[in-house]
């Protein structure tokens, strides 16, 4: 489904040449949770906004369905990730003068009836239904993520791409958070950055960063195969 190949970026650091990515290549397939696992400067996140191109690669390519990202305009780019992909960071990014359920239907796409009956469904089975009409600032920290969360399911995107998203949360939020974000396999394929590799326990595959290098695979699936055999 999603393909990175061999994918390099490249920036400078006054006279420095830095990869922080350096030649990775990932694939991502349906319904499956994907944990990207390193220390800050790795280059997880990096490869994550490479992977969902919100960066633009400086050596390789990315595919989604055999399509290159390389070949698409700025506008095709854009509207890919609005149509195909949900987005989770570790900071909220809520709009402060908007409420819970409005700050989800920014990302509707369709302003109606419908969709604002599926934000309120999406918040309540998120332990929000309460706090439809709460401001971010009236909201606890897993509260305004359970709001982030809500954000980018509501047009039930292939892929959630979610970097550190439990970094600013204690350790019970953070496991609730991941717990919500997991759910949604039964919908699409998760992609998660994160340094705490106690929240990837149920991930399909890990791979793990250092230096903007894979260094190492850990095929969970392929594991419990194995020992069910």
């Amino acid at each position: 489904m999603l393909q990175g190949e061999n994918l390099t970026l490249t920036y400078q650091d006054g006279d420095r040449t830095i990869d922080a990515v350096d030649d990775v290549s990932i694939s991502v397939e349906d319904h499956q949770f994907i944990g990207i696992l390193g220390p800050s400067g790795s280059g997880k996140s990096s490869l994550l906004y490479l992977l969902s191109g919100l960066r633009k690669v400086t050596e390789g390519e990315v595919y989604l369905d055999g399509r290159a990202y390389g070949k698409m305009s700025d506008r095709e780019r854009v509207a890919l990730r609005r149509s195909e992909y949900g987005f989770v960071f570790q900071q909220h990014f809520l709009i402060n003068y908007l409420t819970a359920l409005e700050n989800v239907m920014v990302s509707a796409p369709v302003q109606d009836t419908a969709h604002a009956e599926q934000a309120k469904a999406l918040l309540a089975d998120l332990g929000m239904g309460d706090k439809l009409h709460r401001f971010p600032y009236e909201l606890s920290g897993g509260e305004r993520q359970r709001v982030a969360i809500a954000r980018a399911m509501i047009h039930r995107p292939r892929i959630i791409f979610a970097d550190e998203p439990t970094g600013l949360l204690d350790r019970r939020t953070g496991l609730q958070v991941m717990a919500l974000l997991r759910s949604y396999r039964d919908q699409g394929s998760l992609i998660a950055v994160t340094h705490n590799p106690e929240i990837l326990t149920e991930a399909d595959l890990v791979v793990r960063m250092r230096d903007g290098q894979v260094i190492k695979v850990e095929d969970r699936l392929a594991r419990v195969a194995t020992n069910s055999t």
